[in-house]
């Protein structure tokens, strides 16, 4: 099985990851609370089987942990036992796999975190860990995010939100 990229970033209370793996299928996300992360599911024409386990640096809290799974990318909260920086996001030291990457993106240095930090979610819908595996948590997926959207559906949005914009506009006027 093949390995799919992962992104990571932190807060003092959490750490983000993101699994990329455009339009995956059976996408099953565990957690333990030791902090072992594991992922698996197929993507592709050839529904190629993605596999990956991560012993993470410390302790997690699996319940305020949390979890989205998109077209593109599957997004993990998960939640530090305790708060503090890690010094990395595995376990072992040295070098981590090469499929292991920072997420500039969400990061934040350690003397900018205020606390106040929080990522903006974009109305991300996230389910519990625990909640995943099997079709009920595909059904979940949050279509309000504009990024995750199929083609044909902002222009519908865009078409709807005009006319409702129109109709605002008149009575001020």
């Amino acid at each position: 099985s093949l390995h799919p990229e992962v992104k990571w970033a932190q807060r003092v209370d959490k750490v983000y990851i993101t699994v990329q793996l455009a339009d995956s299928k059976n996408a099953k996300v565990d957690l333990t609370p030791e902090g072992v992360f594991t992922f698996s599911g197929s993507a592709g024409a050839a529904d190629r089987q993605y596999e990956l386990k991560l012993e993470l640096f410390d302790k997690v809290n699996v319940e305020e942990s949390k979890i989205n799974v998109g077209v593109r990318s599957i997004f993990c909260v998960v939640q530090k036992a305790e708060n503090g920086w890690w010094k990395r996001l595995l376990r072992a030291e040295g070098k981590p796999p090469h499929y292991v990457k920072v997420d500039w993106d969400k990061w934040v240095d350690e003397d900018e975190d205020d606390g106040n930090g929080e990522l903006d979610l974009g109305g991300m819908d996230f389910s519990k860990f625990g909640g995943m595996g099997g079709d009920d948590a595909m059904d979940d997926i949050d279509e309000s995010d504009d990024e995750e959207q199929e083609v044909s559906k902002p222009v519908e949005q865009e078409a709807g939100e005009a006319s409702t914009e129109k109709k605002e506009a008149a009575p001020s006027t």
